[in-house]
């Protein structure tokens, strides 16, 4: 059953919104988590997490079972098809995980699940948040579940509900940017691949840049732009894509296509992350190309220190006039 009220009602379970809510748990924060889909996606989108983003989700008591189920990888080469242009080992970070782990979003967003279960959370999934309303009294979102209309009062409400957010809308925030020129194609696939899997490459030819990436479980993710494409890109289509931009000396071969998808990409960002009682971050406050798992991870690391500021306010350690997250937000634009 939905409550009436809460301290703080998240929309949006995607990996952001599962982040924020074990924060809050941990922060012994009432809050309710609402998501329209009724049950969680199981195709693998972003196919990394990395080393910023691990430590970071330490505190979360998630980066060592994602760890465990993902693949380490250290190198990074740029080549021009054949020819390396240049090698990046991440070997040396000054941090606890030195390399970019390679795992499907799935398997990520099932590990920030599970750690909600263990903390006797729950997911309200086939909630949909229809409005968002604010006044002097707190933020009021109608949601309708099952056909039944009714409405939550919160203190505060976080928009971790996408490009196409309701909770920045209703807080009347922009979201300047622009579309990208043509499509990204994405794809999970069994491959025969000459340099091997110990290694991202970003490959790029006349035709146009590719990148392929490992995967744990033996696959390989590819990413490429394009000017069309098909909704779901068949295997002659990924393997049309490698003869063109790939290894010449060593061809690459599709062996299965597991997943693929097109995707119209925009990069977007908002002008606040907050509006009084209202917040929004991940896909609700920047969009990013889907290359290197930019979004979730941004996103990730969002809902982390989102976390911890509601949970100190709530509790009464910091002062809710303090404007420490509206400085991270300004710093994070900056570096954008």
């Amino acid at each position: 059953m939905l409550p009436d009220t809460t301290e703080v009602m998240i929309i949006g379970a995607g990996p952001t919104g599962l982040a924020l809510a074990i924060a809050l748990h941990q922060a012994g924060i009432d809050h309710v988590l609402v998501e329209r889909l009724a049950m969680g996606l199981h195709t693998s989108r972003a196919g990394v997490v990395h080393a910023q983003t691990l430590a970071s989700l330490e505190r979360l008591g998630v980066a060592g079972r994602l760890v465990e189920l993902g693949l380490k990888l250290e190198n990074f080469a740029i080549r021009d098809r054949d020819r390396m242009l240049l090698k990046l080992g991440f070997g040396n970070l000054p941090l606890p995980y030195p390399y970019v782990l390679m795992i499907p979003q799935n398997l990520t967003e099932e590990v920030l699940a599970d750690r909600i279960a263990k903390l006797c959370g729950v997911v309200q999934r086939g909630v949909e948040a229809k409005s968002v309303t604010q006044d002097a009294d707190g933020a009021h979102v109608t949601v309708v579940q099952d056909g039944r209309e009714t409405t939550i009062s919160a203190r505060y409400v976080v928009g971790a509900d996408g490009m196409h957010s309701v909770v920045r809308q209703a807080a009347g925030i922009g979201f300047d940017g622009e579309a990208y020129d043509g499509v990204f194609v994405l794809a999970d696939v069994r491959l025969d691949w000459p340099l091997g899997a110990t290694e991202v490459s970003l490959l790029f030819s006349p035709a146009g840049l590719v990148v392929v990436a490992p995967l744990p479980d033996g696959s390989y993710r590819i990413v490429a732009t394009v000017d069309e494409a098909p909704d779901k890109p068949a295997i002659a289509d990924i393997q049309a894509l490698l003869d063109a931009r790939g290894p010449s000396g060593g061809r690459a071969r599709v062996l299965d296509l597991t997943w693929s998808s097109r995707f119209r990409v925009h990069h977007r960002i908002a002008k606040s992350y907050r509006h009084e009682r209202l917040f929004v971050m991940g896909d609700a406050a920047h969009v990013h190309s889907p290359a290197g798992g930019q979004g979730m991870n941004t996103g990730l690391i969002d809902a982390v220190v989102l976390g911890e500021l509601l949970g100190d306010v709530i509790n009464g350690v910091r002062p809710e006039s303090d404007p420490t997250y509206t400085r991270a937000c300004v710093a994070r634009r900056r570096r954008k």
